[in-house]
């Protein structure tokens, strides 16, 4: 086991009407707000009227950024960030799902300084404070409510990015599962999808953790159990509850104590799918996740097995393991060729060069760039 610091100083607020203490909470930090949401569905579910209803009764003063994009561009970033600077805002609040949340932090970084949002991920800039952040999460899927991870994509570099800071941690985050009823089921199984990939890549680490490993099976098999019955029922508060906390744990730093890292070359890919063809995150990690493990079966072999051996709670091959994780993706509904998601034709050369331009790579196990060309035909 790896020696490990274990820091998370977001604080929870997790079940039904937990608003309630949202305008109380939002004043400890102040009076301005910044309210950044995405392109509408939060005027269309309703949730936008009841939080601006929450600010006026708290007598806090509104400044908004709408029509952060689902893959979220360094552009939105540095336009919100320039009303908040303009307006001395005291507290961003963040109400929506990923890449909302995401582009917040980045926001929170961006607005005590000059530079540009692209700057930090360039390490042009480093971040001197944050504006304090408080989150509500409609979406359950990349566990951005409860750590200091963002992704930004940059058109005009063609490069889509990862960035940390100790300071992009939400100070609050408000995780009503109520708040995803209105989450279509496609969108619902991609988080489901999103979240075994988080638990994977820490899993698929050289360090030994034995507990951690617990932790990681633990979660994956809350999300196989329950998963497909919530896309069956997709009002069921339980259900959705059930998921909402796994997708939080996956990625809030409990499974990686003891491994200090996991792969991510697995994201390091999507990320150039998502980039290119807009596929949602969650369905372009259950397009290369199978690939990867066929890539690199017969150098972590044991690892795979073990894998899949514990989750379907029977002895598997490596390549057996494979098959059963690649039909339960399918079987909720998520792509595992990129050509299912109807991206088809001769796109082998142009994946390859976003890749070469991205720098695809995993923190353990190495791409070279004919990896590249291997793990394409893999998943085409």
């Amino acid at each position: 086991m790896e020696n490990f610091i274990s820091y998370n100083p977001t604080v929870l607020h997790f079940g039904r009407n937990i608003l309630s203490s949202l305008g109380p909470t939002l004043k400890e930090f102040g009076s301005k707000v910044l309210l950044v949401y995405g392109k509408g569905s939060i005027k269309r579910n309703g949730l936008y009227g009841k939080i601006k209803n929450i600010l006026a009764e708290n007598g806090m003063e509104v400044f908004e950024y709408e029509g952060i994009r689902p893959n979220p561009l360094n552009r939105d970033v540095d336009a919100a960030a320039a009303i908040g600077r303009e307006n001395k805002v005291d507290v961003i609040l963040a109400v929506g799902g990923g890449s909302v949340i995401d582009s917040a932090k980045i926001i929170s970084i961006t607005i005590p300084v000059q530079n540009p949002s692209w700057d930090f991920f360039t390490y042009a800039a480093k971040p001197e404070k944050a504006i304090p952040l408080v989150a509500v999460l409609t979406l359950a899927a990349t566990g951005t409510e409860m750590n200091p991870f963002a992704v930004l994509q940059n058109p005009d570099t063609g490069v889509k990015a990862g960035y940390r800071s100790t300071l992009t941690f939400p100070r609050h985050s408000f995780l009503d599962p109520e708040l995803t009823f209105s989450v279509p089921k496609d969108y619902t199984a991609y988080g489901i999808a999103d979240l075994i990939a988080h638990c994977l890549e820490n899993y698929f680490s050289v360090a030994e953790s034995t507990l951690t490993d617990r932790f990681i099976l633990s979660i994956i098999s809350e999300a196989m159990t329950y998963g497909p019955a919530l896309l069956d029922d997709l009002q069921n508060y339980d259900l959705r509850a059930k998921i909402m906390f796994s997708a939080t744990m996956a990625l809030n730093g409990l499974t990686s104590l003891g491994k200090n890292t996991g792969d991510w070359g697995v994201h390091s890919a999507g990320h150039v799918l998502s980039f290119m063809y807009d596929i949602p995150h969650g369905a372009s990690l259950t397009i290369i996740f199978p690939a990867w493990m066929k890539l690199f079966r017969d150098q972590i072999p044991g690892r795979i097995a073990s894998l899949g051996s514990a989750l379907f709670q029977k002895s598997l091959t490596p390549q057996e393991s494979i098959d059963q994780i690649e039909n339960f993706f399918r079987s909720i509904g998520c792509p595992v060729r990129l050509s299912e998601y109807g991206i088809t034709g001769d796109v082998r050369r142009e994946i390859f060069n976003s890749m070469v331009a991205n720098k695809v790579n995993g923190a353990l196990m190495k791409f070279r760039e004919e990896d590249y060309l291997k793990l394409i035909d893999l998943f085409l």
